[in-house]
């Protein structure tokens, strides 16, 4: 009897995440790529075929968005890392008592606000009648308004900004178990903080580090609202030319092909990041 409460127990707790796996995720992607190779004939006539695939590579636009979108997520995600790891490190090893509370609520309190709002706060900040403007014009250091939105730099910025938490929490949960007495016995062995950094701490982080980057890496690679409102009309952001196919042009089947590539791209630098960092998905996510 209690055996069967405990599977009846089990399987009312699994239901709710299964039907989620199924009908939010695994039936959305399988329709997706079904669709993706659909080519329409007429309004009402449909037939199967590589098309929209063709497409993507006869149109350099495509693919050299789809290129561009891939290498400025991986900046992102590599300044993001750079930013995050002393923060982390800081948090995790260095801050006592109400300290470390305080610091985590820091990184904690940006998110209580949305992606959007988050996005314009920075946009108060960049665009040309800003704060930071008005601080350049008021030290005399330009002579006019200066406009610092509507490009590479503050498309990073904004990314960096929205996925700092992302990363930060899996590297404090990493360094948080590291023995203090490891990395003072390398100081005591003669190591200097390159070798230390090198050979214990990174060693020791490396699941957090690529959790952290995994998740940074989807989310730059699958953001919309900050490529668009602070790159602009120009910031060339693939999942712009997906939305563009699915709500501008009701091209359902282009904008399903570019859909799957995008979810190929991702897969595929996730899995290269996992072999070359010699870790696997188990590991990393504990």
């Amino acid at each position: 009897m209690n055996r069967t409460a405990g599977k009846l127990s089990l399987l009312l707790l699994l239901t709710p995440f299964v039907l989620w796996i199924v009908l939010l995720v695994l039936l959305p992607h399988v329709q997706m790529l079904r669709i993706s190779f659909q080519v329409r004939e007429s309004w009402d006539s449909l037939d199967w075929g590589v098309t929209q695939y063709s497409n993507f590579f006869a149109e350099s636009y495509y693919w050299r968005t789809f290129i561009r979108t891939g290498v400025m997520s991986l900046l992102t995600t590599a300044l993001t890392l750079v930013i995050g790891f002393p923060i982390a490190w800081y948090i995790a090893k260095l801050a006592r008592g109400r300290a470390r509370g305080l610091l985590f609520l820091a990184c904690l309190i940006p998110f209580w606000a949305s992606e959007l709002v988050r996005t314009y706060g920075w946009m108060i900040l960049l665009r040309e009648s800003g704060l930071f403007s008005s601080w350049l014009q008021a030290l005399g250091w330009v002579d006019g308004p200066v406009e610092f939105l509507y490009n590479d730099v503050a498309v990073i910025v904004g990314l960096v900004y929205n996925a700092l938490l992302f990363m930060v929490v899996p590297l404090v949960t990493t360094l948080d178990g590291l023995d203090d007495n490891l990395v003072e016995a390398g100081y005591d062995l003669g190591g200097n903080h390159w070798h230390v950094l090198r050979d214990i701490v990174v060693p020791w982080a490396m699941p957090g580090i690529v959790s952290g980057c995994i998740v940074v890496f989807m989310l730059t690679l699958g953001s919309y609202l900050t490529p668009t409102l602070m790159g602009g009309k120009d910031s060339a952001w693939f999942t712009q030319q997906i939305f563009t196919q699915f709500i501008t042009r009701f091209n359902w089947e282009q904008g399903a092909a570019l859909g799957v590539l995008l979810l190929v791209l991702s897969s595929l630098l996730v899995w290269l990041g996992l072999r070359l960092t010699g870790q696997n998905l188990r590991k990393v996510l504990g």
